[in-house]
């Protein structure tokens, strides 16, 4: 089976395809370039590259979050739109998986951070049980202080990656002396993940329905609690 994987979460954008167990193609850009207009030239040209076309594929894997409201949007679009006309099944990868799978096989913690403003963070802890990463908590958007009690709390060395660590990483490490830090070739959101964790989702039969599937925003957008108090400020008058 080859599985087609895209990240537009964060800066970054990232296109990928796996075949079984073999990664055939990926093209990621780290900027701040808008996703929209680039996906699918990307997606065009990588899969020319590799003499396949859309129908040669068995299904679309997207990271659906958390992580930029604009890029999740466009992301899952993106693929909802393939899926449609191609009748394909959509694979949803949620973002802090894909990100914690750059580290599998890594001794202790493994903590996926991305800036979600406002001094908190996107994040989950996991840990390599041997076979695949064992998430340990649930997706979340936490201050630094929240997130090291949940570290200390596991009692285990950490490493952190993600766009969230150039923010925070000077904070992180005057509360956890002993963190470690991915190298940043390694820390950012690849589109080769997605797609092989999208694979196993296909293999276990983990089919989203493209007509309802979401992004995982674990918080609401800015002007989503600007139109809440304005709705509850209405009703107090």
């Amino acid at each position: 089976m080859r599985v087609l994987g895209l990240d537009s979460a964060t800066n970054v954008a990232s296109v990928a395809i796996v075949e079984d167990q073999k990664l055939l193609a990926e093209v990621t850009f780290n900027s701040k370039k808008n996703h929209s207009a680039r996906l699918m030239p990307m997606l065009a040209w990588m899969l020319e590259e590799v003499q396949l076309t859309l129908d040669d594929l068995s299904g679309f894997a997207v990271a659906v979050g958390p992580g930029s409201f604009t890029g999740l949007r466009i992301g899952l679009a993106t693929v909802k739109g393939l899926a449609h006309v191609k009748n394909k099944p959509v694979l949803a990868v949620p973002t802090l998986d894909g990100l914690a799978a750059n580290l599998e096989g890594n001794r202790g913690l493994i903590c996926p951070i991305l800036n979600a403003r406002k001094n908190e963070v996107y994040t989950a802890l996991y840990r390599w049980d041997g076979s695949e990463n064992r998430r340990l908590t649930n997706y979340m958007a936490v201050n630094l202080e929240t997130l090291v009690a949940y570290i200390e709390k596991e009692g285990d060395e950490v490493t952190f990656l993600g766009d969230g660590v150039p923010v925070y990483q000077e904070t992180l490490l005057k509360m956890l002396p002993n963190a470690r830090f991915a190298p940043s070739s390694n820390a950012i959101c690849r589109g080769a993940q997605i797609a092989r964790l999208g694979l196993e989702k296909l293999e276990r039969g983990e089919v989203a329905d493209y007509y309802s599937l979401e992004p995982l925003y674990i918080r609401e957008s800015e002007a989503e609690v600007k139109w809440r108090e304005k709705q509850q400020n209405g009703k107090e008058e």
